[in-house]
């Protein structure tokens, strides 16, 4: 063997090497990409489920706009307060009071309670149904079409269909608001955690449609707004609405409803 070419190859080698390590170096420094310490620090507050219920594209999303100052520093419905009052540390801010949320589904037209017009036979997502005569099958054009769209959607595992009717589970519930998203009926709305009572019921027919329809359905008929002592009632379209910054939780609006469509919750 020739220890001449031998060595020559070596130095071929080892001089490409070389090279290329100097070149990826250089590229590295001329091509460094500045990172943000605060920005990483506040990706790495948040819970990293990557939700969108902030409204920005997951949590990278979320923590650029922190750090630029172009969201509010609780703005993660995930983490709520606690995570908040870490980033507002991360930032130097106040953090502000928060109000923790959960989604809830306003209505319970379950399979006992409310009539059909058809049977159904067909493809299982509610958005599909609004290809179907009357938007599904149930009588009540509100209803909750039951074939879980929104439970397909939940990160959480938090909603669940039962007796044809989705219901959240507040305990699980982050309030992301996929599920506000996806529902055609628009039936999910986010409500304080902590309030007592909700309408379950969104239908805006007139009263003798509604009583037609549905065994507990709203029919506009103001006693829950004449009798609420602190005036968080009103009604819009033949449905109630609570106004939960008025609401002390009395319960009266649930004592005098006479169709049950104020729950305790």
């Amino acid at each position: 063997m020739n220890i001449t070419g031998v060595l020559l190859a070596v130095a071929v080698v080892g001089g490409v090497g070389l090279f290329i390590g100097l070149f990826l170096g250089i590229a590295a420094i001329r091509f460094k990409v500045e990172v943000d310490e605060k920005e990483e620090a506040v990706l790495a507050a948040l819970p990293g489920n990557n939700c969108g219920g902030c409204g920005f594209p997951g949590c990278s999303g979320l923590a650029a706009a922190i750090a630029k100052g172009e969201a509010a520093v609780n703005a993660c419905p995930v983490g709520g307060e606690p995570v908040g009052k870490v980033i507002a540390g991360i930032m130097g801010v106040e953090a502000g009071e928060s109000v923790k949320m959960r989604a809830y589904v306003q209505c319970q037209g379950d399979c006992d309670k409310v009539t059909l017009d058809y049977e159904y036979s067909g493809i299982e997502d509610c958005r599909m149904l609004s290809f179907v005569p009357n938007g599904g099958a149930k009588s009540c054009n509100y209803g909750c079409l039951g074939f879980g769209s929104c439970v397909k959607v939940c990160p959480f595992d938090a909603i669940h269909v039962e007796k044809g009717v989705a219901v959240v589970d507040k305990e699980k519930c982050k309030a992301c608001g996929k599920c506000i998203e996806v529902c055609p009926k628009n039936l999910i709305s986010l409500i304080p955690y902590d309030a007592k009572y909700a309408v379950a019921c969104s239908s805006k027919d007139k009263g003798p449609v509604t009583m037609k329809d549905c065994s507990v359905g709203c029919i506009g008929c103001q006693l829950c707004k004449k009798n609420c002592p602190s005036q968080a009632v009103e009604i819009t379209e033949f449905n109630a609405t609570i106004d939960y910054e008025k609401c002390t939780g009395c319960g009266t609006c649930t004592d005098k409803c006479p169709r049950k469509s104020i729950v305790n919750i």
